[in-house]
């Protein structure tokens, strides 16, 4: 009996260590691991000259536009593009293009990429909603191409002006495809201007029939040329009607016809330019040589809106609705 309860404690034994090992093996068994998926992203600043410092972007467009470029590996290793618009208009159509880099000295008109989209890469059109749409596009590319090898442009077209391939001047965004821009943070400065009741002088302050409920905001942007973007956003015009908005130059009033204390002649170098009221938001800009150092710091004028319900006269600060110092 002894021999017995001994002989089946040693089977058990052996057979304990066997069922620990063999559950072990099994606790330790892992899937094999998915690499994961490969992602770049790109961002890409309005069109200050950053490609072609004389091509600045020269147009009505609003210059907060931005763009974003992700480039997504996928299993076969080819790659999704999804294109990103911030700031878009609302109802107005972006063409937004891959252009394959060239020698200017091979185009027709010079310019450093083929004109005709690369349709393999990116082509696609984006309807603008007044704030950010995206597009993705299945490359027939690998992933590892499009971000190292690809030489190429990233262009947005401005959806306010006719499509031309050839007018750096006329793109919201351009850069290299899939690429780190190099020249960005180019400086921008924002002047706020309430309506005119007598800020520069009490005998100044506006007299007419306009509401008072407009506003006005001057941007000046650096441009990689060396000169600026001047741009003006009115806020609560009146639909339809038109507001001439001018520099006018410092003066010292003895000086001049009517003892103002500005040039009555506009500047047309600093800012001369007419906006078109829409009964809300209106907006425009123009291109200065004046440097955005020399219009934020040095020069000295006044930043003049008149009223579209009254006959322009320079010589009549109360025909302003806005007034103030240009950039300050």
């Amino acid at each position: 009996m002894k021999i017995n309860t001994l002989k089946m404690t040693m089977a058990l034994l052996l057979v304990i260590p066997m069922a620990l090992t063999s559950c072990k093996k099994e606790d330790t068994e892992v899937d094999p691991i998915t690499p994961a998926a490969k992602s770049m992203t790109y961002n890409y600043e309005f069109n200050n000259g950053q490609v072609v410092a004389s091509a600045a972007y020269d147009g009505t467009h609003k210059d907060d536009m931005t763009a974003k470029i992700k480039v997504e590996e996928n299993s076969d290793g080819k790659a999704n593009i999804t294109v990103t618009l911030n700031n878009t208009i609302n109802g107005e159509t972006y063409r937004i293009h891959s252009h394959d880099a060239a020698d200017p000295a091979t185009t027709p008109n010079g310019t450093p990429y083929n004109e005709t989209p690369n349709s393999a890469v990116f082509a696609q059109m984006l309807m603008g909603n007044g704030g950010t749409v995206s597009a993705t596009q299945e490359v027939d590319m690998e992933y590892d191409n499009i971000i190292n090898t690809y030489s190429g442009f990233f262009v947005v077209h401005d959806p306010l002006q006719t499509l031309n391939t050839a007018d750096i001047s006329t793109y919201l965004v351009v850069g290299s495809f899939a690429r780190a821009q190099t020249a960005t943070n180019y400086a921008s400065s924002e002047f706020t201007y309430d309506f005119n009741t007598g800020q520069v002088a009490p005998s100044f302050a506006y007299d007419g029939a306009h509401a008072s409920t407009l506003s006005g905001v001057l941007t000046i942007d650096e441009l990689a040329d060396g000169g600026s973007r001047v741009s003006v956003r009115l806020n609560n015009t009146l639909n339809n009607e038109t507001y001439h908005t001018h520099a006018h130059d410092a003066a010292d009033p003895a000086t001049t016809p009517n003892n103002t204390p500005y040039d009555e002649t506009p500047n047309a170098n600093v800012c001369a330019m007419m906006i078109s009221g829409n009964g809300g938001m209106a907006y425009n800009t123009q291109i200065s040589t004046e440097s955005y150092a020399d219009l934020t710091t040095n020069y000295s004028g006044f930043f003049v809106v008149h009223d579209p319900l009254q006959a322009i006269n320079t010589a009549d600060p109360t025909t302003y609705v806005l007034l103030g110092s240009f950039a300050r």
